[in-house]
């Protein structure tokens, strides 16, 4: 992650701290106590360089990452914000001509308490996210309607979840993999579908969560599809040999618990002599930054009906479910509503994009949740959470 931009994170690093010495430390404080304040920045850049020669986007000591983000997260993002408020103020003082003798010991620059202001905030908003928010779950109901909707599916039950990242639950997270499961459970769900991302970087991971995994149950059984995560574009491309085994050591694990995996496929589901399809594509993504493996003409060969779509990144939707036209529902993930949100507004509010709840093109539409978990163990906001849909049959 870092090594992809070294010097953009060095940069972040150290350009709050210049403008901070600059125009505070070194006119405050004596030297030893400037050094005390550049320690933080200093501890910062060495790991910004031990990082940087990882040679997974993901390191293998993902704890590292972890404290690197955090400090990120208290130490460079408030300074940016302090020193941006403080910047903005002493402009603005400045386009005042406010340069008298008399009021230039009277001299305020009400930016610095902006920023300060902004640091709190900062502060209780990575805090929380980390130590509140990452571990707090939703149980989101919802309720699908269509004229299609096979009578004998009116009331059809499916629980959704998806972006698990069960590397981020091990230890003494795995409490919340388990919670997930029960209230998964608990729900008595016609069927349970997994959107992709079920690992961070490898399928290791899944061995410590697999007798959990397996354990969750319903009536039709569960189905899953990859996601971007899924695949070994985030190891090193030198280990050629390595990946060629990861991804099927995945699909292997999958089966084995019990998960009905779909990879450009569909099933049958029947009540009463009536049915409807689950298909799933493997991810559809740019196929640059995400896998573009999806074959949507492959995955609804020979179908008709009412299809449920399942599809890691909505984006795919648009681009490609819409245009054939088929598939009435799909449900999607990847997003994970940002995992952040401040009073209800989020930074992707701004792109024109399909990236968390409801969508509709004509007879068509998609829902995409905001996930379960995450790479990253924080969330603010933007709470993980478990879907429960529900089918309803209306009249055309």
């Amino acid at each position: 992650m870092i090594a992809r931009a070294p010097y953009l994170f060095l940069l972040l690093i150290l350009v709050p701290d210049l403008y901070l010495d600059l125009h505070y430390w070194r006119h405050r404080f004596a030297q030893q106590r400037r050094l005390l304040y550049w320690l933080p920045t200093v501890i910062q850049l060495v790991l910004t360089v031990i990082l940087t020669y990882e040679t997974h986007f993901i390191p293998d000591n993902i704890t590292l990452l972890y404290i690197y983000l955090l400090m990120m997260g208290l130490i460079t993002a408030p300074k940016w914000a302090y020193m941006l408020c403080s910047a903005a103020g002493l402009a603005l003082y400045k386009a005042r001509h406010l340069h008298s003798k008399k009021t230039e010991k009277k001299r305020k620059n009400y930016g610095n308490l902006v920023g300060i202001a902004a640091t709190m905030l900062i502060w209780y908003v990575v805090l929380y996210g980390a130590f509140v928010g990452f571990e707090k779950l939703e149980v989101n109901h919802q309720t699908y309607t269509s004229p299609d909707i096979p009578k004998a599916f009116d009331g059809y039950k499916i629980v959704l979840f998806s972006d698990a990242h069960v590397g981020t639950m091990s230890g003494n997270r795995q409490w919340l993999l388990q919670r997930a499961v029960d209230t998964m459970n608990a729900q008595h769900a016609d069927m349970i579908v997994f959107t992709g991302d079920l690992q961070n970087i490898q399928p290791e991971e899944l061995l410590e969560h697999k007798q959990l995994l397996s354990s969750l149950k319903a009536k039709d059984g569960v189905y899953s599809v990859l996601g971007n995560h899924d695949y070994d574009k985030y190891l090193h491309s030198g280990e050629e040999h390595h990946q060629v085994q990861r991804l099927p050591e995945l699909i292997r694990l999958e089966k084995q618990m019990g998960w009905q995996l779909l990879q450009n496929e569909h099933r049958t589901i029947s009540r009463g002599g009536q049915h409807i399809t689950i298909a799933g594509m493997e991810n559809d993504g740019d196929g640059h930054k995400f896998p573009q493996l999806g074959n949507i003409r492959k995955t609804l060969a020979h179908t008709n009906g009412f299809i449920i779509m399942l599809e890691h990144e909505p984006a795919s939707w648009r681009r490609t479910t819409v245009p054939d036209g088929r598939a009435q529902l799909t449900l999607s993930g990847h997003t994970h509503d940002m995992q952040f949100r401040l009073l209800g507004w989020s930074p992707m509010d701004m792109l024109n994009i399909e990236w968390n709840g409801w969508y509709t093109e004509g007879k068509q539409s998609l829902f995409v949740t905001a996930g379960l978990g995450g790479l990253i163990p924080f969330r603010f906001g933007a709470t993980g959470e478990i879907v429960v849909l529900k089918l309803k049959k209306v009249k055309r």
